[in-house]
């Protein structure tokens, strides 16, 4: 399957649904009990689905889930991938900026990256400090791309203010319950600014997938897809967003891939932006500063 891209002026481009690696190998630690090869599988099965995005962390299983995306891509070409992975808020400084993205790309078996994010604001390294570095590795080819996670409006308008390249990506929980993003502006900002929003957990733990719901069940029933579908393609289908999701099961995955290749009415969006039950102004995970 052909996943559809999304374009900035610049010509950065990402499809519209990506592969998520968070609590691969375990979540802030390795998980030693963990199923190595069921997760090397698993990005393996969504690369050969069509998945071409793949989206890891320094901060996922202490590293480790970066060694699992290596291994599993190992034996594709690097040039058909996007590879994203984020520097965490304590390596902020210049010089560790540097270090975490060299250390990164071995772990990734790869000479650079396509997107490199600042995982979350640090106010007490200064971001002039952070941006430099990135702008550095940009130069020297070690990674093709700026990005940012989980940075409010204000603090993104900071980090591009002292940044020399254009930030291309603010990757931020968001999805049919959390809505933290459209509550303190962040959609609007994107689309306004040619950013693209990178939307994680777009299923919410499954939690979007309960059929009992009303405005739900219509929408299931209008197109003919899963609560899964509809809640992915809710976000997909909004100008300037794209989602990740970590999907382990081949079944998984396929259901998700459902969501892709159509797109519902602009007034179901919007009936789902306003009638969908149980919102929340800011995020269970990653309040925004």
């Amino acid at each position: 399957m052909k996943i559809p891209i999304k374009k900035l002026k610049n010509g950065f481009s990402l499809p519209v649904f990506g592969f998520g690696t968070w609590q691969m190998g375990g979540r802030y630690e390795r998980d030693f009990h963990n199923d190595d090869q069921a997760d090397i599988q698993a990005i393996c099965n969504a690369v050969d689905e069509g998945i071409i995005h793949i989206d890891s962390a320094e901060r996922y299983a202490k590293s480790y889930a970066e060694e699992l995306v290596g291994e599993a891509i190992s034996n594709y070409k690097r040039d058909k991938l996007i590879l994203t992975s984020k520097v965490w808020k304590t390596n902020l400084k210049y010089e560790d900026v540097l270090t975490a993205c060299e250390s990164s790309l071995k772990r990734l078996q790869t000479d650079y990256l396509d997107l490199y994010l600042v995982h979350m604001p640090n106010p007490d390294i200064p971001i002039q400090e952070t941006m430099k570095a990135m702008s550095k590795l940009k130069k020297e080819g070690l990674i093709k791309n700026i990005g940012l996670s989980d940075f409010s409006v204000e603090r993104f308008k900071e980090a591009q203010d002292c940044c020399e390249d254009k930030i291309v990506v603010n990757q931020l929980h968001y999805n049919l319950i959390f809505r933290e993003p459209e509550r303190k502006g962040l959609v609007e900002y994107c689309q306004k600014n040619d950013i693209f929003l990178v939307a994680w957990r777009p299923v919410q733990y499954g939690a979007l997938t309960d059929i009992s719901i009303p405005v739900m069940q219509e929408m299931c029933a209008k197109y003919h897809k899963t609560p899964s579908q509809i809640a992915i393609n809710w976000l997909i289908c909004q100008k300037n967003i794209m989602t990740i999701s970590k999907m382990r099961k081949h079944e998984h995955l396929r259901e998700n891939l459902g969501a892709i290749g159509w797109e519902m009415d602009s007034q179901d969006v919007e009936r789902l932006r306003f009638a969908y039950p149980g919102q929340k102004d800011v995020s269970d995970s990653v309040p925004l500063i």
